[in-house]
């Protein structure tokens, strides 16, 4: 009987060993795979990173830094046609609004019509938060004749190149970093083929951020500017008599002065022509033979 107990006691201590060898086998493979897992992982960053497209195309640390997100980025542009009486005057009031609120003047044309009424456009750029102060004032400087003005909202595009130039710029010190641990030249050659083009990259998507900087934070104004009309007397608007009157004066006068300038023109001619005639008389005629007879007879 006490073979047979002891046999199981045996067992069951040998099966306690094998049961707790095999769960530290176990947690040594699992640390063994995650090391490993985490090597790859950053194995894989650095390959991805290096290769052409850079952190454009990895999900590094800079592509997955949430950007920095604000209020909503609008355009504001307007388009005012206004008519005054003085247009060199509304426009020197128009820089001076514009330059008060912190804006400045941009483009500036000026015409004149057939009529010689004058018309000036001019481009004004002004801070966002002083916008509608200012087309206020700008549309009450006379008589308002057309009003356009739109809002565009560009927050995605601009999170967007925000977030594309922090993943460049990671991009870039990953390449820098790859050149300073290359040992070979044709290594380091195509390195710095790699970093040129991501620089010109980063530089075009720099370019792209100040211009959506400036275009959210200065809006656009573009202000017309034309001559009152001058108003027509009563006079001018009654139709009929009087008006033919006039005319028919009017067309007199100018036939008298035709009729001058021919007489003026005819003048030297005809004294001319008189002179001429009063000498044949005085001297020529009385020699003729009929006239010389004719004497004689009388």
């Amino acid at each position: 009987m006490r073979a047979p107990r002891s046999v199981r006691t045996v067992q069951a201590l040998t099966g306690l060993l094998l049961a707790a060898a095999l769960a530290l086998t176990g947690c040594s493979a699992d640390d063994t795979g995650s090391a490993s897992s985490a090597d790859g992982a950053v194995a894989k960053s650095d390959a991805k990173a290096a290769a052409p497209g850079g952190a454009k195309y990895a999900g590094g640390a800079g592509a997955s830094a949430a950007p920095r997100l604000t209020a909503s980025d609008i355009i504001r542009t307007a388009s005012l046609t206004v008519q005054v009486k003085d247009v060199p005057k509304a426009l020197d009031e128009a820089r001076t609004t514009a330059e008060n609120a912190g804006g400045y003047v941009g483009d500036e044309t000026t015409t004149r019509d057939a009529k010689g009424r004058e018309r000036t456009r001019v481009v004004l750029r002004v801070p966002v938060d002083k916008y509608d102060q200012v087309l206020a004032d700008l549309q009450g400087a006379g008589k308002l004749l057309d009003r356009t003005a739109k809002a565009e909202d560009v927050t995605g595009q601009v999170v967007d190149v925000d977030s594309r130039v922090k993943s460049q710029r990671v991009s870039v010190a990953r390449v820098r970093e790859l050149m300073d641990r290359a040992t070979k030249l044709s290594d380091v050659v195509e390195l710095e083929g790699e970093l040129s083009n991501r620089e010109a990259d980063l530089e075009a998507l720099l370019a792209q951020q100040a211009a959506l900087k400036d275009r959210t934070s200065l809006a656009t104004i573009t202000l017309s500017l034309s001559e009152t009309p001058v108003a027509k007397t009563a006079g001018h608007e009654e139709t009929g008599f009087v008006d033919a009157l006039a005319g028919g004066w009017h067309a007199f006068l100018t036939m008298l002065r035709w009729l001058a300038v021919a007489f003026g023109a005819v003048l030297p001619f005809a004294a001319v022509a008189a002179l001429l005639a009063l000498a044949w008389l005085r001297l020529a005629r009385p020699r003729l033979p009929g006239t010389r007879e004719k004497g004689e007879q009388d």
